[in-house]
């Protein structure tokens, strides 16, 4: 029997051999714990001699595979190229900072550029309404819009320098077709038209020509219904498009004509 006592402050341990194999301590306070030795013996045995040492993930090691009592950074634990994404993230997000402010400073460049031109006869085409601006500076970009049903119609001209832009205030007032234009500085810049929907080929320019876009096409109209009526008024439909979905209460199509005199009903 193995027998430990604390007796004022001190420790006092002493050993005896018998058939019990059991632990007593005892306090000063006469408190008293059993231990079997034998299960602590059992859980002992259970244990792999040959395991390695544990040792927490924080510690690293160096090329003897001798750990270094000495904390690892968090942010690098498991991901070496913490530090290299990190600095590419902001290298990122200061590039998307800087193309956003070019972008402005770009967009607010081509509105000072940019006139808009209202009051525009509808027989006026983009073609004429530019070669009129050209005498107040060259012209980069000339946007007709509007209802081609309606009477008239509104443009942006944009120049190559705030200087032609200025110039073409003047030119407000003048006749143009059977009405006198309004010339007033523009608020928007023109946006750029999407180049994968223009024409690529001489073929698919002449297509376009022999093409003509139909909206407010009731539900109920088929397919064969709206290429009849086409053919019968304006001619041989060789392709045509009906386009809708579960919004809008109307569709859409796109009617290719054999000859391009079919686009205007001749």
């Amino acid at each position: 029997m193995a027998a430990v006592a604390d007796k004022s402050g001190e420790a006092v341990v002493a050993a005896a051999a018998n058939n019990n194999s059991t632990l007593v301590v005892e306090t000063a306070k006469s408190e008293s714990k059993e231990f079997n030795v034998q299960k602590l013996v059992d859980m002992f045995t259970k244990l792999n001699p040959s395991a390695k040492e544990f040792f927490p993930s924080s510690y690293q090691t160096n090329n003897n595979n001798n750990f270094n009592q000495v904390p690892v950074n968090k942010q690098s634990v498991g991901n070496e190229n913490y530090s290299n994404r990190k600095r590419i993230n902001n290298y990122n997000q200061g590039r998307r900072r800087l193309n956003g402010r070019a972008f402005r400073a770009q967009r607010d460049d081509s509105i000072r550029r940019t006139v808009y031109v209202s009051d525009i006869d509808h027989t006026i085409t983009e073609e004429r309404l530019a070669v009129l601006f050209s005498i107040c500076g060259q012209v980069v970009d000339c946007r007709v819009c509007g209802d081609p049903n309606s009477v008239l119609r509104f443009a942006f001209v944009e120049f190559t320098d705030e200087e032609g832009a200025r110039a073409a205030l003047n030119l407000g007032g003048t006749m143009l077709g059977f009405y006198p234009v309004r010339v007033l500085p523009s608020k928007t810049a023109i946006l750029p038209v999407n180049p994968t929907f223009l024409p690529r080929s001489e073929d698919e320019r002449e297509m376009c020509t022999r093409t003509v876009y139909c909206t407010n096409i009731d539900k109920k109209v088929s397919h064969a219904e709206v290429k009849n009526f086409f053919e019968s008024a304006c001619g041989e439909v060789t392709r045509l498009r009906l386009l809708g979905d579960h919004v809008h209460s109307a569709r859409i199509a796109f009617v290719e004509f054999a000859i391009v005199s079919s686009c205007f009903g001749n």
